[in-house]
């Protein structure tokens, strides 16, 4: 668990582990350490947050983030709103990136686990997450691409119907951020 000072040491690590994961499929992300570390700062700053990491002896290979939802961004929040879920009962897990060549071998759910532990010690009673929709025709979708959905099924999450929301970003090869839409998967701790 990151906080404080050992924040600040493995800030970069974790930045540049966000922009190497989130740069494939599905999310194409063309991140800039810059905003991943104003972004984790703040995260790490939130009430409640998070930040679990995976480390290969001194190398951070992994790391997931995680916070009540009623801290998150407005967009996040809305859609629950909407629906007019009690988002002080909701904790987010706002993203899990793991080196490729880590995947496999359970921290996907020491993850989960870890922020799971984390709601509950908050006294929150479920969990969410979002995951960028991508069309199953996309034609940038490479061949050997696995969707996750398995193993969140696996996890007890469910998407749910009409939660989504949207994000903007900035995709490779497009100079401009551009709208992304997200679903939103959750489960009852």
């Amino acid at each position: 668990i990151l906080t404080g000072e050992r924040l600040a040491q493995g800030l970069d690590a974790v930045a540049g582990l966000r922009i190497e994961v989130f740069r494939a499929y599905p999310y194409l992300y063309e991140g800039s350490l810059d905003y991943e570390r104003r972004y984790l700062t703040k995260l790490a700053e939130a009430p409640g947050a998070v930040i679990v990491v995976a480390r290969d002896g001194d190398k951070i290979v992994g790391a997931a983030t995680g916070l009540p939802l009623s801290v998150e961004h407005d967009e996040f929040k809305a859609p629950f709103l909407a629906q007019g879920f009690d988002i002080a009962t909701i904790f987010y897990c706002a993203e899990s990136v793991l080196s490729a060549a880590y995947r496999g071998p359970g921290l996907g759910h020491a993850f989960f686990d870890a922020r799971e532990a984390q709601a509950r010690r908050l006294g929150l009673t479920r969990s969410t997450f979002c995951a960028v929709v991508r069309a199953v025709d996309d034609p940038r979708r490479p061949a050997d691409y696995r969707p996750l959905d398995g193993f969140w099924t696996k996890r007890q999450y469910r998407p749910q119907k009409g939660l989504v929301t949207t994000y903007r970003w900035t995709e490779i090869g497009n100079p401009a951020e551009t709208e992304q839409t997200l679903q939103f998967w959750m489960r009852d701790l």
